[in-house]
């Protein structure tokens, strides 16, 4: 380590310096994506997690469990390997070669879904955490029960559960990592890729802990701009929200 010969430079000469930009890209693209598609899926099976009619309660207990126990990089590896080899040859062969960036897509699916079984559980607390007086105030105006989910319960339990989510969007990027065992290039990949083409890991390691931290600064200093801007008056929030 003393005769290490540093050498900051490779950050940004080329074609090192574009490789990671290429690869800080893909992981903001790959990570506004997941998120989007984890709160739709997360919001859509919390709220069947608590409805009274059983096939769809237990549907949405069953997709929690099997997303969520089953590690990620498991849940990656058989969306990228195991499905392909189910499907018919030419179907496997239009997967691989025809759909663009499919290792991408791959990391979606995947991502989406084990994020989205756990934001799930967010959302059904949050849902739980409401008084039935306001489900019942909201019948009352003459709303339906899908309308009093839509209009009133659902909006009131994301906003409560905003600092939770926080955390599990968090998350999100910081998974976005593990795409790089399916041939996705993103950060931690192109990190990798530069380490092995100069041999100056220190600097290429240390570049992307950087960028994975400014990413998620931003992140949380997003969630806590929505958390202010969605609070519920009366309700107690975080103290970071009101400074």
């Amino acid at each position: 380590m003393l005769n290490y010969d540093f050498k900051w430079s490779i950050l940004w000469e080329e074609p090192y310096g574009g490789w990671i930009l290429e690869g800080v890209a893909t992981t903001l693209k790959l990570g506004a994506l997941c998120c989007l598609f984890s709160f739709i899926l997360g919001v859509i099976i919390g709220t069947l997690r608590i409805t009274n009619y059983k096939p769809l309660r237990v549907f949405a207990e069953a997709y929690t469990e099997l997303f969520r126990d089953i590690p990620l990089l498991v849940q990656l590896f058989f969306w990228y390997f195991a499905v392909p080899s189910l499907m018919p040859e030419t179907m496997r062969v239009w997967v691989y070669q025809e759909i663009p960036n499919f290792e991408f897509w791959v990391v979606v699916v995947g991502l989406s879904l084990y994020s989205s079984s756990r934001m799930a559980e967010q959302i059904r607390a949050g849902i739980n955490s409401i008084s039935p007086d306001q489900f019942n105030a909201a019948l009352s105006t003459g709303f339906s029960h899908y309308q009093a989910y839509r209009y009133v319960i659902i909006p009131l339990a994301v906003r409560l559960v905003i600092p939770p989510l926080t955390t599990e969007t968090l998350t999100v990027f910081k998974n976005t990592a593990l795409a790089m065992t399916v041939g996705v290039l993103e950060t931690t990949f192109m990190s990798q890729q530069v380490e092995a083409y100069t041999f100056h890991g220190l600097e290429a390691t240390t570049a992307a802990c950087v960028i994975y931290m400014i990413i998620t600064l931003i992140v949380v200093g997003t969630m806590n701009w929505i958390e202010k801007m969605l609070a519920v008056p009366g309700l107690i929030i975080r103290k970071g929200a009101n400074s």
